[in-house]
């Protein structure tokens, strides 16, 4: 993360491309709604909304010492699973919370709804833009230079877990590039296990592999949008994990279910190209693995790259309606920015810090006992350096990842493939862009 040095245009949005959004959300007439972020000069009870393990440990310090400004938390399933389209809904409805999680990928989709505030309006917001990496605020600010709609909260630079016992017992080389992955799944699956589990649902991870590949789903210069999930990064990353469906080479198990963690705790699975995140995922999931695990680089597509993925990577935004800008702003800094708040994330969620103050707490020095002791934070440093900055989102990512999702599930049961899924969604894509009045470049 330190080694990203310029600001990203990630979304490379202008105030004139967002404002080709098709409906606006429910909005009121109240102080936030006209761009004032004044104090309420009373006590103030925020609504907030995530989906972060632990999230209500970090709110229980602020509130302890925060009595004029109390937080209710509200947790949910993660936002592509239920929890934006309930957002939505209570935009549309005009009942939203103050505040919420949201992917930095999910942002301009809500961003394009008018449903956010714009939190230049708060001094102490605009302020805090050097404490965080460039890129965590490149993603917040959407290619602007005068707007914020939202606080960086983490980043998810992505690298392998491995089960390091099981390579070790089996010598079988940890693989450095894609080409080494594959002959390393041929070995593991010939001992009776499957190399990684390919997820039908998580699209966010396979957008990381074409990241890491170099490509490119999305383009916006100002006046248009260029709609590309079919380009040769990605038709190379979908026709790679194709190989390994087909030669029943990788699990298919649907993420985050029982199957899922079964799969992982008993041996079956053996490694998983995830976010920095994903640390405490395996830790929950597969408790009787405790010391077996490691984390090494990710598989390169050529051997002596280095050039890494991201997944995931949130933000805590306002929304639209609030009537409390000024004390929601105050608390979406603190829990991004502050120490306790920060050190509490990080030992319940695994959250790797958007600022760069965050990147020092020494809970991040640490060698992590669940991974043998490795500093597996260390890993993830590297890897947050090699993420390409200039990544863009287009403003219809859920629903992207929708029909992605479909496709995907359709390959893995034998119809079609992943490349032909990726075909379809990039129809649907456009279209449904054309339907929101947002140009389409053809």
């Amino acid at each position: 993360m330190q080694h990203m040095r310029r600001a990203a245009t990630v979304a490379l949005l202008t105030a004139g491309a967002l404002a080709f959004a098709g409906c606006s959300a429910a909005g009121g007439d109240d102080a936030s709604s006209s761009g004032a972020c004044e104090p309420a000069g009373e006590d103030v009870t925020l609504t907030f909304t995530s989906w972060i393990p632990g999230i209500e440990d970090a709110v229980a310090l602020w509130n302890d010492a925060n009595p004029d400004i109390q937080v209710e938390v509200q947790t949910g399933p993660s936002g592509n699973a239920g929890t934006y389209q309930n957002f939505f809904n209570q935009l549309e409805a005009g009942n939203a919370p103050d505040l919420g999680q949201i992917e930095y990928d999910a942002l301009p989709n809500f961003r394009v709804q008018d449903g956010l505030e714009d939190l230049a309006a708060c001094e102490d917001v605009v302020a805090a833009a050097d404490q965080f990496v460039d890129w965590t605020w490149g993603q917040v600010t959407l290619g602007t230079t005068d707007e914020v709609y939202g606080v960086p909260q983490d980043s998810g630079p992505m690298a392998l877990f491995y089960r390091s016992d099981l390579f070790e017992q089996n010598g079988i080389a940890v693989p450095t590039t894609w080409d080494e992955y594959r002959e390393a799944a041929v070995k593991v699956r010939e001992l009776g296990g499957y190399i990684t589990n390919f997820s039908q649902t998580d699209i966010n991870q396979f957008a990381g592999f074409v990241w890491q590949a170099g490509g490119q789903w999305f383009a916006n210069d100002g006046d248009e949008w260029t709609v590309d999930l079919t380009g040769d990064a990605s038709t190379t990353v979908a026709d790679y994990w194709q190989d390994l469906i087909e030669n029943d080479l990788v699990s298919t198990y649907p993420a985050w279910t029982d199957e899922w963690n079964n799969a992982y705790n008993s041996g079956e699975v053996w490694t998983w190209n995830s976010a920095v995140w994903g640390a405490n995922s395996i830790a929950s999931g597969a408790p009787d693995t405790s010391g077996l695990w490691s984390v090494a680089q990710g598989p390169q597509w050529k051997a002596g790259e280095s050039a890494a993925g991201n997944w995931g990577g949130s933000s805590i935004a306002v929304f639209k309606g609030t009537d409390h800008l000024y004390e929601a702003a105050k608390f979406a800094l603190w829990l991004n920015t502050s120490d306790e708040a920060l050190t509490s994330l990080n030992e319940t969620a695994a959250i790797y810090p958007a600022t760069k103050a965050g990147l020092d707490l020494p809970a991040l020095q640490e060698g992590v006992e669940f991974y043998g002791g490795q500093k597996i934070y260390e890993v993830f440093a590297q890897a947050a350096g090699e993420v390409n900055p200039d990544f863009v989102w287009g403003p219809t990512m859920t629903q992207t990842y929708a029909d992605v999702s479909d496709g995907f599930k359709a390959a893995v049961s034998g119809s079609g493939t992943l490349a032909d899924a990726l075909a379809a969604a990039q129809q649907s894509t456009i279209a449904a862009l054309e339907a929101q009045s947002i140009p389409v470049a053809k």
